[in-house]
């Protein structure tokens, strides 16, 4: 979908999970783990297409957080919000002036060489809107929403 130039706070968060990761493999993989346990809890069905596309999502915010937010000894930390029809998915890092790119990529065979960069379009693909957001001088959120049918 599109980049949205605000950052709307989830509107009726029913329920909500944080936790700090380290800014490392090992955390990002922690991140999509968690992603689709804690969805499981929610009543969304582990394996399900939201679940898959959240935990995809995740997976690609903190890959982009370790890779190119990352302060030696800072971690990331990620937030979910349980939303009436979906889930809010937010990363955060410690590098505000390093702000994602749009998802607007080439598509053709230059696309399909690139080694980096096709990440956001995978974000774009899932997320019903997606964005960034800065709230001070020390960290940045990149944030998502994947909407779901009961």
């Amino acid at each position: 979908m599109k980049l949205a130039d605000t950052a709307p706070e989830p509107s009726a968060a029913t329920e909500q999970f944080t936790v700090r990761l380290s800014s490392t493999r090992r955390g990002a993989r922690l991140a999509r783990h968690l992603t689709a346990e804690r969805l499981a809890a929610w009543g969304i069905p582990y394996g399900s297409e939201a679940s898959h596309a959240a935990a995809a999502v995740t997976a690609e915010l903190a890959a982009n957080a370790i890779t190119h937010g990352r302060l030696p000894g800072r971690d990331f930390r990620l937030s979910l919000a349980r939303l009436p029809d979906g889930v809010r998915i937010e990363v955060t890092d410690t590098r505000p002036e390093r702000l994602p790119k749009t998802a607007a990529r080439p598509t053709g065979p230059e696309a399909l060489e690139a080694e980096t960069g096709q990440g956001l379009l995978l974000v774009a693909a899932y997320a019903d809107k997606w964005g960034c957001k800065t709230r001070d001088a020390h960290t940045k959120t990149v944030w998502a929403e994947i909407t779901h049918s009961s």
